[in-house]
């Protein structure tokens, strides 16, 4: 059955209830707490099936992508502290009271 009309079940259904119900506000709020625990379910569902499709494509190949960077940035150094105010350094100049001229 496909999923819109299985929707349009559930509409017409509700519908009736409500009608039918003697305190629809009962009814109305246990039907949108089964939708909030059924859309909670489906997304759980989803993010677990990607998540193990990713894992198991991707494992080999990701683990030694991250092993290459782990190692890249061990070998990498600390760059060194630049003195600013050494001499051949030109100062930062801070805007005048005029606009610069080209």
């Amino acid at each position: 059955m496909p999923v819109g009309s299985l929707t349009e079940v559930w509409a017409y259904a509700l519908t009736h209830l409500v009608l039918l119900a003697d305190r629809p506000v009962e009814v109305l709020a246990g039907a949108a707490l089964a939708g909030a625990a059924l859309g909670a379910a489906l997304l759980l569902a989803t993010v677990l099936a990607a998540r193990l499709v990713v894992a198991g494509a991707d494992a080999p190949r990701a683990g030694r992508r991250w092993g290459a960077l782990r190692d890249r940035a061990r070998r990498r150094r600390i760059p060194r502290q630049l003195d600013p105010d050494a001499p051949g350094r030109p100062r930062p100049r801070a805007p005048g009271v005029r606009p610069a001229t080209a």
